[in-house]
């Protein structure tokens, strides 16, 4: 879909890009402030900040409760939500055209005029203990927190997150929206057919009640290299087992569009050189490999769920064609292959107001850089062999790794397969 970008900075000093896409039936809104986990004031009441999402819906100056809030929003269809990360909480909405002033201003009252009422709290705190509880079913929700705890990051695990909600008050949530929730701090893009009422959508966004405030610094973590670990479960059938490379700096676009290559190359297909060659051997029936760039620091991740009489003969797989990589035996054919699919994964990113401006946010809600789509093949176009290379024996020479495993195992063998990996970092 075709669209333009503009950067629009309100009264209060908010930020935000109105993304115009002529003929749109659709408006999406995505509201962020870094507010997320890491950003609430005492790590012993860590979920201060998801219960605070919880409760973003609730009674406000206009409706007494959440049902009421929710009738109203949705009565033509809309569609609203928010989630929270680590460092983000985000506020999202879609509605069809004709309501967009409306719906915007239903999110307006939502986010500025919550009344954070005691007897929500306490139903929102429940329903995020029932949450988090369901989270120690699923493998991955376990794995991956522990993982990024045994490489430094200050953050706690599913069953820490659940042993401190019981200390949180609704103090502690005030305080956190009063500290996150400013002007300086929030972030936005709107997308949807504005061409004839910018004045309107511009009159509608200086109407947000915010006090000033700052954007806040995302924390600094010491990483560093950690042992293999075991989270034992009896009944598991399988193991889930998780390898994550770290570099203390952030990659580049021209390094992160590298990996985005490799990642294709080893894992992106059936006909990739990791996934495809465990397929056939009847090893593992998928898996992943995942880079991703943060502020202070880059990752590159590789999972899977695997048979106990199979996940040797996987991570030999993994080592071999990842030190082949790092040898720089990578064809020219798979980089083109590589090439394609992003060019048309791209292409596939406008087709809807929605995926437009998702598009446009994970960058602007990242670092404030406004990316231009039209010039996304030009970037994508100039990827090389080369970088792909460099980039992946920047992640082994950088030494920052851990391995960790979740399943019916034992502690010996875990560190048997973490021993296979140690020759990828002795080059």
């Amino acid at each position: 879909m075709k669209h333009t970008v503009s950067e629009l900075i309100l009264k209060n000093g908010a930020r935000g890009l109105v993304i115009d896409v002529p003929g749109a039936q659709v408006m999406s809104t995505q509201f962020h402030f870094r507010a997320g986990n890491r950003f609430v004031r005492d790590k012993g009441i860590c979920e201060t900040a998801h219960i605070m999402e919880h409760m973003a819906f609730g009674a406000n100056r206009l409706c007494k409760d959440a049902h009421e809030y929710e009738a109203e929003f949705t009565k033509n269809g809309a569609y609203h939500n928010a989630f929270t990360s680590d460092t983000s909480m985000v506020y999202e909405a879609e509605c069809a055209q004709f309501e967009w002033d409306r719906i915007l201003d239903l999110q307006r009252t939502a986010i500025t005029q919550s009344l954070f009422l005691e007897d929500e709290f306490i139903s929102e705190r429940g329903n995020v203990k029932s949450e988090l509880t369901g989270y120690l079913n699923v493998p991955d929700r376990l794995l991956w927190p522990k993982l990024a705890q045994e490489l430094g990051e200050d953050t706690l695990t599913f069953p820490e997150r659940l042993a401190v909600l019981g200390d949180i008050r609704l103090s502690d949530i005030k305080e956190h929206y009063k500290r996150t929730h400013t002007a300086g701090n929030m972030r936005f893009v709107v997308a949807g057919d504005f061409a004839r009422q910018q004045g309107k959508l511009e009159d509608l966004l200086n109407a947000w009640e915010l006090p000033e405030g700052e954007r806040l610094p995302i924390p600094v973590d010491e990483l560093h290299s950690a042992g293999s670990f075991l989270i034992r479960r009896k009944d598991a059938p399988n193991l889930t087992f998780g390898l994550s490379l770290n570099v203390s700096r952030r990659l580049s676009d021209e390094e992160d569009n590298a990996m985005d290559f490799l990642n294709h190359i080893l894992t992106g297909t059936l006909r990739s050189r990791i996934l495809g060659r465990a397929r056939k051997k009847g090893v593992v029936y998928s898996m992943f490999s995942d880079t991703s760039t943060y502020e202070h620091n880059s990752s590159w991740d590789f999972g899977a769920q695997a048979n106990i009489d199979t996940v040797n003969q996987l991570i030999d797989i993994m080592v071999e064609e990842v030190a082949a990589v790092t040898a720089g035996d990578v064809d020219e054919k798979e980089v083109e292959a590589s090439r394609s699919y992003a060019l048309g994964r791209h292409q596939m990113g406008a087709q809807t107001v929605g995926r437009i401006n998702n598009w446009y946010a994970s960058r602007y809600f990242f670092d404030g850089k406004v990316e231009d789509f039209m010039k996304q093949p030009e970037a994508i176009t100039a990827v090389t062999k080369e970088q792909i290379v460099e980039t992946a024996r920047q992640f082994l020479a950088a030494n920052c790794w851990a391995f960790g495993a979740y399943g019916n195992s034992d502690i010996a063998f875990i560190r048997e397969l973490s021993a296979k990996l140690e020759p990828l970092f002795e080059g």
